[in-house]
């Protein structure tokens, strides 16, 4: 079989994207996904997405961390699966999609995909860190310099540790700039490593900041390792609704792989 893919990437968060509204790819194959993710035997990236058919919406994601394994929610996912919808002329400059944590909708201009995420009403948080669910669970911890935090090891004994269970988190560790301007380093669960950017870690982390009074900023600029991204939403009586999560989505180059 001949898979025909094409890569994309968000501020350095990588994907392969794979056209399935003909329903062929094995979406069982756990193997041939990790293989696929594979960054040295394979095409490489920090996940996989499926853009399948939806009887209402324009399309259905199905996201797959690079272990193989269908996963929760990923926002720069998300956005570039908007892009590649794009670029089949699926749509034009507005989308609705469904993905595994509900419906989505977003706009794509000049390369920027405007994605509006999912309400979110539950935070937890404690003197250490903050939790929340953004369509994938994040743990948060305030740090006085992030570029000096270990976030492989770190991260992995959080995400590993009696905290979470079995499930883990993904773990953020951020860095206040100045008011409304964080930095942002996140160990992703699935990839087990830390990735250049997170869109669903720095919307949990744009939302808590918020919601611990770090800063009173409804729209909040976040620095990750891989570029730049923005967060915005509005505050109400029992949470935070019409969350956006802002930046580019870039396609890198497409191939055909060979099963």
């Amino acid at each position: 079989m001949t898979i025909s893919f094409s890569k994309y990437q968000g501020t350095g968060n990588d994907f392969v994207i794979i056209d399935n509204r003909l329903d062929v790819f094995p979406k069982d194959d756990t193997k041939l996904v990790a293989q696929l993710c594979d960054r040295k035997f394979g095409i490489g990236a920090d996940g996989l997405m499926l853009l399948e058919s939806h009887p209402s919406a324009d399309f259905r994601m199905v996201y797959y961390n690079a272990d193989g394994n269908e996963s929760s929610m990923c926002g720069n996912g998300g956005r570039c699966l908007v892009a590649f919808a794009k670029a089949l002329s699926i749509i034009d400059t507005h989308a609705t999609f469904e993905a595994v944590d509900g419906m989505h909708e977003a706009t794509v201009k000049d390369g920027i995909v405007h994605l509006k995420m999912q309400d979110v009403a539950e935070i937890k948080t404690t003197p250490e860190y903050s939790f929340l669910d953004t369509g994938s669970p994040h743990h948060i911890k305030m740090v006085s310099d992030v570029k000096a935090v270990g976030v492989k090891e770190e991260g992995a004994a959080i995400r590993y540790g009696a905290l979470y269970g079995e499930a883990g988190s993904n773990i953020n560790f951020v860095q206040e700039l100045e008011d409304g301007h964080f930095a942002v380093r996140t160990y992703e669960r699935g990839v087990e490593d830390e990735t250049l950017s997170c869109g669903t870690g720095v919307t949990a982390v744009a939302i808590a900041v918020h919601h611990n009074g770090v800063t009173s900023k409804n729209n909040i600029q976040l620095d990750v390792e891989g570029g730049k991204l923005a967060v915005s939403f509005t505050k109400t009586a029992t949470g935070y609704t019409d969350v956006f999560l802002i930046g580019p989505a870039t396609f890198v180059f497409k191939g055909e792989w060979q099963c």
